[in-house]
């Protein structure tokens, strides 16, 4: 019997598009550590793309590098980062962000895991007092841990708040492909980019060999960012592959294309458990599918899909994510439906 790869996004390579670019000059010549002329237009076509002119963009390799990196050059060394208890930067980076020396104020979340304005104010208030750290910035993800997609009005308060309150916003991006093209999505790429302080789109989950693009919208908080990269570790000497693939990713409107099309395939599946009488825990819009299992049932699981445990449910049921990509096909998901049983 044929085991389905749904265990997450970046188990395949890239995307062919991708490849065939880096191989067209593979052997050409490049000077290293992004100073070329690829990197050059991959930036400026991020720029573009995103509305933001005047943007600093800059290519790291990971989500984690990412969030470490840039959330730690962001703040000044006595600030903390606000995260929601189930971001990635809390719960699974192995304390990265806190070994450069600041503070992680977790906020409970319900199960979108998005941060509102209102679960704000008593963290900003407890934290007055001059011997604890001061919350510097605001993290999120979009699309969240759970699946979930932030709106434009949802969007706007927040960071609305933030400016109002000092707070810079950062967005995890690893999964922003997912996110604006989601039919739960209103809005467009300019329009979000212009709603937070700094953002990454991710390659890595979304048809990159690897890569994440980072754009700090505001000119005024760049300056230094790459001494702080290299010191970090994270500037990448065949840097010009990154450029490579970026301007690859956003040809043809590659990039979204691929993230609509895993978001499709995860609708497909989402239905699909729902008419077999498979409990869902929440109604994900993006590319992320959250089923309640009976643990007596995952052997059977196990025999027919790669998929993650995602947390406890409770003594008998565990909640079990599954994630498709751009190399999910129909055939994929109609397979492993037809593979698992009816439960009504």
């Amino acid at each position: 019997m044929k085991k389905y790869l749904f265990r997450n996004d970046y188990s395949f390579g890239a995307h062919p598009k991708v490849l065939e670019a880096v191989c067209a000059v593979n052997l050409e010549g490049n000077h290293g550590y992004g100073d070329d002329g690829y990197t050059a237009r991959a930036k400026e076509r991020i720029r573009e793309v995103c509305g933001c002119p005047d943007a600093m963009v800059e290519f790291l390799i990971g989500g984690t590098q990412t969030n470490v990196v840039a959330c730690s050059f962001l703040l000044k060394p006595w600030e903390a980062a606000i995260c929601p208890d189930s971001g990635h930067l809390n719960g699974h980076e192995v304390g990265a962000f806190e070994a450069t020396g600041h503070k992680i104020l977790p906020v409970p979340v319900g199960g979108d895991g998005k941060i509102t304005p209102e679960m704000l104010p008593p963290l900003l208030a407890l934290h007055q007092d001059p011997h604890l750290t001061k919350p510097g910035l605001v993290y999120i993800s979009n699309a969240t841990e759970n699946g979930a997609v932030y709106t434009k009005a949802e969007l706007t308060a927040l960071y609305a708040f933030c400016r109002e309150n000092g707070l810079l916003l950062f967005v995890d991006g690893a999964r922003l492909g997912a996110a604006l093209t989601s039919k739960a999505n209103d809005l467009t790429l300019p329009e979000f980019a212009h709603l937070c302080d700094a953002f990454y789109i991710g390659g890595t989950k979304n048809g990159a060999m690897f890569g994440e693009a980072l754009v700090i919208t505001r000119p005024e908080l760049t300056d230094g960012f790459f001494r702080m990269k290299k010191r970090m570790g994270a500037v990448m000497e065949k840097g010009w592959i990154q450029g490579v693939m970026f301007q690859a990713l956003f040809t043809d409107d590659l990039y979204f294309h691929m993230a609509r099309h895993a978001n499709e395939m995860a609708a497909r599946l989402q239905d699909g458990l729902r008419a077999k009488g498979w409990t869902l825990w929440v109604d994900s819009p993006t590319n992320q599918v959250f089923a309640v299992v009976d643990n007596a049932l995952k052997p059977q699981l196990d025999a027919v899909c790669d998929y993650e445990d995602w947390c406890p449910y409770d003594g008998s049921h565990t909640v079990v994510r599954f994630v498709t990509c751009f190399q999910t096909s129909q055939e994929d998901v109609d397979g492993l439906l037809a593979a698992l049983p009816d439960l009504h």
